[in-house]
């Protein structure tokens, strides 16, 4: 539907831009194609974003803060540390695995366009994800369920150990056999060295 028929929005300008990239991949896309696809002037399109560069961060962040706000769910959940901070990592694993492959194509997309942005908008979702395993690793240190006295320390080696399950550069290893069997004695292995002496 044209955006000249309702409000031309920043979520609608992204949800074109994604629809846009899916079909002509980050190097053919252009301002110009998403202005198409809306029904308005480019112009119209750098009224909400100022750069090209600027609208493909905005579209890089809208799809890692995707995973992000599952995970937020987990964080704020009540129950046993330790099954948290279990269902958190695999809760990261698992979103990045339907991400590589429900869509690959557009998954190497994001691949790319998190390489421009890892300055800023992947940066940021790291830091946002360490913060949300670093409450999940002080709320296990509070209740003597982990045994660290600097939460953010751990929660950033849990985060840097398990790089093998969420970082895209690993993502052809996510479908191979025994992905899964490896995943899951990695997260024993890093929850057992986490555990408060009993």
């Amino acid at each position: 539907m044209p955006a000249t028929s309702e409000t031309l929005t920043a979520e609608r300008i992204l949800e074109a831009t994604e629809e846009v990239l899916r079909r002509h991949g980050p190097a053919k896309a252009t301002v110009v194609d998403v202005a198409r696809a809306l029904g308005v002037s480019h112009g119209s399109v750098y009224r909400h974003f100022r750069t090209k560069a600027a609208l493909r961060e905005a579209v890089t962040k809208r799809w890692l803060d995707r995973t992000t706000d599952v995970l937020a769910g987990i964080v704020a959940s009540d129950g046993d540390p330790e099954a948290r901070l279990r269902d958190w990592l695999a809760a990261l694993f698992a979103a990045k695995r339907r991400k590589a492959g429900d869509d690959p194509e557009l998954f190497a997309t994001y691949s790319v366009l998190a390489g421009e942005a890892a300055e800023t908008v992947v940066s940021e979702h790291i830091a946002d994800l360490t913060g949300q395993l670093t409450q999940i690793v002080r709320a296990g240190a509070d209740e003597d369920v982990f045994a660290t006295e600097d939460p953010a320390t751990a929660a950033r080696a849990l985060f840097q150990a398990t790089g093998r399950f969420h970082d895209p550069g690993y993502a052809k290893e996510w479908e191979r056999p025994g992905a899964e069997r490896d995943f899951e004695a990695l997260v024993d292995l890093l929850v057992r060295g986490l555990r408060a002496p009993r």
